[in-house]
Parts: structure tokens; sequence; C-alpha cells
């Protein structure tokens, strides 16, 4: 089923073009990697996704069952984030906020959502640790399990392994790999860790304010863009 089809999108941000003439789809169990340069218009087509940044042109269809909330989203690592004063099982349990709207307690299908989603992300064991005292990989799981309190039909993930040791960063690569094959959770991740952060994609968005590439991660990995932006990051 395709979830997202985007057609020759044209978005301006801040008086800029950031996006021109950029298409792709997301069909229901993909994972799809997009990649690019600093201000190559990943942030912004992010925002487009997420409803909050309008195309000037072309068109942005979503799947009839799907909305903007729709979209679990796990944003890049804020400072404030990392001291964040509460436990992990509070963390997780905010993501569900724009369901219960303006009830004020959690109710029981929402508190056991949370509890299934920490059991996903294997940090059940640390539902009443202080969410500040966790490691920065422990940080991202919590973080993603929350996301997928808001939804778990498409999570969004914006560089998220960005700050993490190369231990941990496997083991988060692995843990957004079973949210895909297994829960069969749709995945679009936003990264710069060309080297190691595709293996597990099947397509691939390369932007550059256009589309430079689109298509399966076989043929992106057969193409010559990958091979230069591949070493121009590990020469970085």
């Amino acid at each position: 089923m395709k979830l997202i089809e985007a057609m020759n999108l044209n978005v301006f941000y801040e008086q800029t073009q950031a996006l021109e003439n950029v298409s792709f789809e997301v069909d229901e169990g993909d994972f799809l990697c997009i990649v690019g340069d600093n201000g190559s218009g990943k942030s912004t087509l992010v925002k487009t996704l997420l409803g909050l940044v309008k195309p000037k042109s072309g068109k942005l269809k979503m799947h009839d069952e799907l909305k903007n909330d729709d979209f679990g989203y796990l944003p890049q690592v804020q400072p404030t984030q990392k001291d964040f004063p509460a436990s992990v099982r509070e963390v997780v349990l905010s993501g569900c906020v724009n369901k219960h709207k303006f009830r004020p307690f959690f109710n029981r299908s929402e508190k056991s959502c949370a509890l299934d989603n920490m059991e996903k992300l294997d940090i059940l064991h640390m539902k009443n640790k202080a969410f500040r005292d966790l490691s920065g990989g422990q940080k991202q799981r919590a973080l993603i399990a929350r996301a997928l309190c808001a939804s778990n039909k498409i999570l969004l993930l914006d560089e998220p392994t960005t700050g993490l040791d190369p231990e941990s960063t496997e083991s988060l690569y692995e843990l957004i790999k079973k949210l895909n094959k297994e829960f069969g959770i749709t995945i679009i991740m936003i990264t710069h860790d060309v080297k190691d952060g595709l293996f597990d994609a099947n397509k691939v968005l390369h932007l550059g304010r256009k589309a430079l590439f689109y298509g399966t991660l076989t043929d992106y990995q057969n193409n010559n863009l990958h091979s230069c932006h591949r070493g121009g990051l590990e020469h970085a």
C-alpha cells in the first residue's frame, strides 16, 4: 500500500527554495533513508511531511487513512532533552499526549501502549529510572519508544545516532531494523552515516535541493554519487 507520494515538490523556507521538483514514494513497510549534505533540504522535507511547511507547488499525497499526526517523530537530540527531570516511563508515556486530548490522566490503553513500546526497545526494566541518568543510547531508545506512542504507523527519525559511540550506534541500528522487519513499522530515517546507516534500508533518497538519486539501496550503492558522498564523509 502506498502511504506517501511526493510529486515535483517545490518548497521554500524563509524565502529560499529548499526543495526543487522532488519526487519519491513511501510504501507500507518501507525503510527509506534520506541523505545529503547540510543545507540539502532534508530538514525542510521533514517539516513538509509533518505538515509544518506547505509546498509552493507540486503534490504531497498521503494515503486516505494517513494524517500528519500518524508520524512518530524523533527530532535531532537537543541539550534540554539530556537532563529531562522525569522517569523513563513518564517520558515514554508523554508520547500519548495527543491521544488523550483534554483528559487529565492517561487511560489503561495508553499506559499499556507505553509498556509495550518500552519492551520493543528493550528498556522496560529501566522504566522507573531517571531519564537524565541514562546513557546516550538508552535515551534514544526511550525517545523512540515515546515516538511510537504517538504513532506506530510511520517512524520519522532525524539523525538518531548523532553523538553515540560505535557500540551504541550499532545497537540502535539493530533495534530500528527490528522495528521495521519484525513489527512492520515504516521507517523514514535521515542520516549522514552513509557508511553504516543505509544497510537495512530498501530505498534511498539523496537530496541536494533536488532529488539527486531516488531508488533502491542496491542501485544507490552502484551509483557514483554514493561513492563520492561516502568518501567525503569519511574524510570530513
